[in-house]
Parts: C-alpha cells; sequence; structure tokens
C-alpha cells in the first residue's frame, strides 16, 4: 500500500448485489525496544579515553557524544494500516513520545488517501494513551468504527478467572468462554447484567477483588465494546496484524545482545518498514528518478 496505489477492494452483499468498496484497517502499539543507558556511554568513553592515554599516541578527538537514554529500554510506537486480506500494508515505528502518535497516524493516513477508503476500521487494545490519541484525530481520520481487540479484551477476562476459580478449573474456564462469547454475540448490555450478577455472587475477599478488574476495565471501554456491530458488519474484531508487527518488525532490533543509540534504531527501523510494507523496489526507484 503506497500513496501511488488505489486502496485495495473487499466486497460485500448490497440490496443491488456484490458492491466493492475499499476498506482499510489503521492500528498503534507500543513496544519496547533495547536501549544504551547513559550511564554506559559515560562509561565507555571514559574507558577510551584512559586506552589512549596509555598508548601514547596522538589521536583525533573524539566525536561528540550523543546522548543515551534514562534507562535500558525505550518505547517505540507502531502504527500499522491494512487492507482486509492483510496484502497490502503500511507500517511506522517511531521513538516519538506517545503524544506524537496522532501526527504520525495523520500524516500517513493522509499518504494512503485513507480519508478516501469506503470503510475506515480501527482496533486497539484499550491502553489509555492510544485511546486519547485516536480521540484527537477521531475529526481528521473520520473512522466509521473503533474496537477493543477481542483477544486482549478475552484474556483479561480469563485473568480473573484464574484468580478466581483457579488455574486449571473446567468451570471456571466454561465461565470466562461463555461471558466472552456474551459479549461478542449478543452485545455488551446483556454480558454486562451477567458480570455484573455474578459477582454479587462473590463473598467479599481477594475473589471479589479479583471481579473487580473486568468490571472496571469493561466499563471504562464501553464505547470499544461493539463486537456484535462490528461482526454484521463484516468488519475484524482483532488488532492481530498490528500485534504481529510489533514482533516482526522490531526482530532485528531486539536480536540478542544488541542494544542501540535512539536514532540509529530509527533508521534500522525505517528500513525495516519499508521491506515489510512492500515498498522496498518502489521507493529505490522514486529516490534514484528523483536525485538523477
Amino acid at each position: 500500500m503506497s500513496p501511488q496505489n488505489s486502496q485495495p477492494e473487499v466486497f460485500i452483499a448490497g440490496a443491488l448485489g456484490a458492491q466493492p468498496v475499499t476498506r482499510i484497517y489503521v492500528g498503534t502499539d507500543g513496544v519496547m525496544v533495547p536501549v544504551i543507558h547513559e550511564d554506559e556511554k559515560v562509561l565507555r568513553r571514559a574507558n577510551e579515553l584512559k586506552k589512549r592515554q596509555k598508548s601514547g599516541k596522538k589521536c583525533r578527538p573524539l566525536r561528540p557524544r550523543k546522548p543515551g537514554w534514562t534507562g535500558d529500554y525505550r518505547e517505540f510506537k507502531v502504527v500499522e494500516f491494512h487492507d482486509e486480506t492483510g496484502k497490502f500494508t503500511h507500517q511506522i515505528l517511531t521513538a516519538d513520545k506517545r503524544t506524537a502518535t496522532g501526527i504520525h497516524i495523520r500524516r500517513h493516513a493522509l499518504r494512503l488517501n485513507f480519508k478516501q477508503a469506503d470503510e475506515r476500521i480501527c482496533n486497539v487494545d484499550g491502553a489509555t494513551w492510544i485511546q486519547t490519541q485516536l480521540n484527537a484525530s477521531a475529526t481528521s481520520l473520520k473512522l466509521d468504527g473503533v474496537g477493543l481487540d477481542y483477544w486482549h479484551f478475552a484474556e483479561n477476562i480469563h485473568q480473573c478467572r484464574r484468580a478466581v476459580f483457579g488455574p486449571n478449573s473446567e468451570a471456571g474456564k466454561t465461565w470466562a468462554e461463555t461471558l466472552a462469547e456474551c459479549f461478542k454475540v449478543k452485545g455488551f448490555e446483556p454480558a454486562w447484567e451477567l458480570l455484573r450478577a455474578w459477582r454479587m455472587t462473590l463473598k467479599r475477599g481477594k475473589k471479589r477483588q479479583a471481579a473487580d478488574q473486568p468490571i472496571n476495565s469493561t466499563s471504562e471501554r464501553r464505547e470499544l465494546i461493539n463486537y456484535p456491530e462490528f461482526r454484521k458488519q463484516g468488519w475484524q474484531i482483532g488488532s492481530g496484524p498490528t500485534e504481529a508487527r510489533c514482533k516482526t518488525t522490531t526482530y532485528r532490533l531486539k536480536a540478542p545482545g544488541c542494544r542501540w543509540d535512539v536514532r540509529n534504531a530509527e533508521a534500522v527501523a525505517a528500513l525495516t518498514t519499508l521491506f515489510d510494507s512492500g515498498q522496498w523496489e518502489k521507493y529505490w526507484q522514486l529516490h534514484t528518478t528523483l536525485t538523477s
């Protein structure tokens, strides 16, 4: 998927038969990348200076030192666009702050003619910062639907199940699967009442505290839990492609023993996303044309 490409088509059933429509998904998430700590940078330079003094040789002055990070990891943000089939993708990996994520989404959406698509869908994992950035971009992106990734949501229910019933309880597994399926098929209101009624059967203590977790998280994400509506429209209810990019796009950066200057990591990530998006040849052809 590139600015020059037309958007890929999917087909849905309409009143007049199969109607061609364009549908594009967008998702974003954070992933941790190992970076070099500031203290280690200082120590490396000090050791290098000692070696030079000990050798007695005249050497060129050291280049200005790049600043290190304040910790051992830096959060990178993944932004991923894809079509219904996953054949066409466009990815971004940046070390910018969370507050800049919305800017990246809007900028690349403009490049991809995102607003011209007939259907514009977003699936996220429910992190507060992601919702904030999407809300800031909602008017610009004109999203038709924003949903909570179903597998993250179901795992939250199973986490409660393990705390209340125990890790291997068949009754607990049945309860969790029934509740998750109710949210998926019947919608928020019936499943919410089922969850609340079940919580009231628990005595006060650790089990009820464990039940409060899905109660609170589900209530906070009410507007994102709309699985029946998504399924009726034929939209995906999972953020799997974005989650996959968090793994594959950072594979080079997370190789054993690797630690990075932040900007060097971004440079490698830019090449990786260019290749993974299937735009490698087109980019270098365009670059050659513009510089020749």
